[in-house]
């Protein structure tokens, strides 16, 4: 018996139950204890699987987490439940009333398009993972909606299903993989399963795709989650512009679309300091937020825009700058020291020095708070100090 065979016997629940709230370092007793009445390698298997919830929290959310089954790839990998159920209701508000979800993992998205109401075949390679799978629609009473089938993808017929979602493995054994050809399965032959789709297609792809690696016919969306870039996806058919880029950011969700601005014109800085959402700078749509606010680029190689009004956007953070100075460590603790900041936020693009460094050099002390950005100024290292506007 495996561990996901056993975890759901009565027994293997009982166990879970008993571990859930575990503290990691209390396992050791823990699993002292229990082994007294149940088999050693259980216990681990519980306990494991306990960690893996844990984990899993921050993307499926408490209730969810607390009932579904895990691998630890299937928690790496996963898809953020936020960002699925978006894709999800996306995909249903195009008529998509069933969907081949290929390269489905333990099934984060199958979840969230089987919660949107839409019949789902999730289909992966690993026997392990789609054992997973079919707990965690069974765990969250969506068997009904989700069929997982054990396939190589690459062997599955998609005609009778309205859409297909493709997930490529973008791991191997040496960690990422940034060439969309060493995907698993490849770019192309996604990008080809997708043309095939009778109704739409949505290809989920590493947020640092090159653009020139986005095919003509599809739309791009580059989508952040708290701030946090996700994923990109890479859409066709129904309700996809081909050659149009967006931003998407949520919660919300709100989106960005490319309109073709020219990149803004590099200008001196003002008294407000705007930084894009990761997505936006992602979509390379900074053009768009800077007309927004009527400002310019900090450098012309810098993703920070400068205005001297504030006008707030939600695709950016805004900060009113107090000083700009060169990049002077001395200078800047003189400064911090005189102003009391005890609290020091460090954000850097365009330079090379860790913020963490920079903290423990600086040594801010004092009951005020300020952020220092570590950047350029038409090509100068530049220290550019503030806070958040308001």
């Amino acid at each position: 018996m495996n561990d996901l065979d056993f975890l759901r016997t009565p027994e293997g629940r009982a166990l879970l139950d008993e571990v859930r709230d575990t503290d990691p370092a209390r396992e050791l007793a823990v699993a002292t204890r229990l082994r007294r009445t149940h088999p050693a390698p259980l216990v681990s298997a519980a306990l494991g699987q306990a960690r893996l919830r844990q984990r899993a929290v921050a993307k499926f959310g408490a209730a969810d987490a607390g009932r579904m089954f895990f691998t630890p790839n299937g928690v790496e990998q996963s898809t953020r439940a936020s960002v699925a159920t978006y894709r999800a209701d996306r995909l249903h508000g195009l008529g998509v009333r069933s969907v081949a979800d290929l390269c489905c993992g333990i099934g984060g998205d199958a979840i969230a398009l089987a919660r949107a109401g839409i019949r789902v075949l999730a289909v992966d390679r690993s026997p392990l993972t789609c054992e997973a799978a079919r707990a965690n629609a069974d765990a969250l009473g969506l068997a009904d909606l989700i069929e997982v089938r054990e396939a190589d993808v690459t062997e599955v017929d998609t005609a009778p299903y309205d859409a297909v979602f493709v997930d490529p493995a973008r791991r191997g054994g040496r960690g990422r993989i940034f060439d969309p050809e060493a995907y698993s399965p490849p770019l192309s032959w996604a990008v080809a399963a997708a043309r095939t789709a009778s109704r739409a297609a949505a290809l989920k792809v590493a947020p640092g795709i090159p653009h020139e690696a986005v095919p003509a016919d599809a739309e791009a969306e580059w989508i952040s989650d708290g701030g946090d870039v996700k994923e990109a996806v890479l859409w066709f058919g129904a309700g996809a512009a081909p050659g149009a880029v967006r931003a998407t950011l949520l919660p919300g969700p709100r989106t960005l679309p490319g309109t073709g601005l020219p990149d803004p014109e590099a200008r001196t800085p003002g008294r407000y300091l705007y930084e894009p959402d990761g997505a936006v700078v992602r979509a390379h749509l900074v053009a768009e937020v800077a007309a927004q606010v009527g400002g310019g680029l900090l450098d012309a190689t810098i993703a920070y825009v400068t205005a001297d009004e504030l006008l707030p956007t939600p695709y950016a953070t805004a900060y009113e700058i107090t000083d700009r100075m060169p990049f002077n460590v001395k200078k800047l603790k003189a400064l911090l020291r005189e102003r009391g900041v005890g609290t020091l936020t460090v954000k850097k693009r365009g330079s090379a020095v860790e913020p963490e460094e920079l903290r423990k050099k600086v040594r801010p002390q004092g009951p005020n708070a300020a952020t220092v950005f570590l950047t350029r100024v038409a090509g100068a290292p530049t220290m550019l100090i503030g806070h958040p506007a308001r």
